[in-house]
């Protein structure tokens, strides 16, 4: 029996701090994984259309989403992804500054799977990725392209 796919996972984050201890926490991981990262949205939505320098990458079978990123806005981000036919099932996870009350009923309203406010203690923010690994990488069942 082969082994099976590694997890893609898609990471799009503007601030290169916060990338980096993401990608830190994801690398631990005890599922196999190929995490990506784009810093904003117009490369979020290039690469899942796999355009210009994205055309070889793995189609995310989880995409890790902040709100707050230039060019195109994590919400504008998450309204295409959810409204196109061939991306809406692929869970969106919402990791973000904002605790705003309007930023998280918005995110729901477009179909975020999950909505989590980034600690801004180190040791928290690594729990928190931490746990988003362990639930969307180990108890989940994602589906398959």
């Amino acid at each position: 029996m082969s082994a099976p796919r590694p997890i893609e996972i898609l990471l799009v984050e503007d601030n290169p701090g916060d990338a980096r201890l993401a990608w830190e926490a994801i690398k631990e991981a005890r599922v196999p994984n190929n995490m990506r990262w784009v810093t904003d949205g117009v490369e979020a939505l290039s690469f899942l259309r796999r355009e210009g320098r994205f055309a070889d990458m793995q189609r995310p079978d989880l995409i890790l989403l902040d709100l707050n990123l230039p060019r195109k806005d994590g919400r504008e981000v998450l309204a295409e992804i959810k409204n196109d036919e061939q991306f809406r099932r692929i869970p969106v996870v919402v990791l973000t500054t904002s605790q705003a009350d309007e930023d998280v009923s918005n995110a729901y309203h477009l179909n975020a799977n999950c909505y989590i406010s980034k600690p801004v203690d180190l040791e928290q923010f690594l729990r928190v990725v931490s746990a988003i690994e362990n639930f969307w990488l180990t108890v989940v069942k994602l589906p398959s392209e």
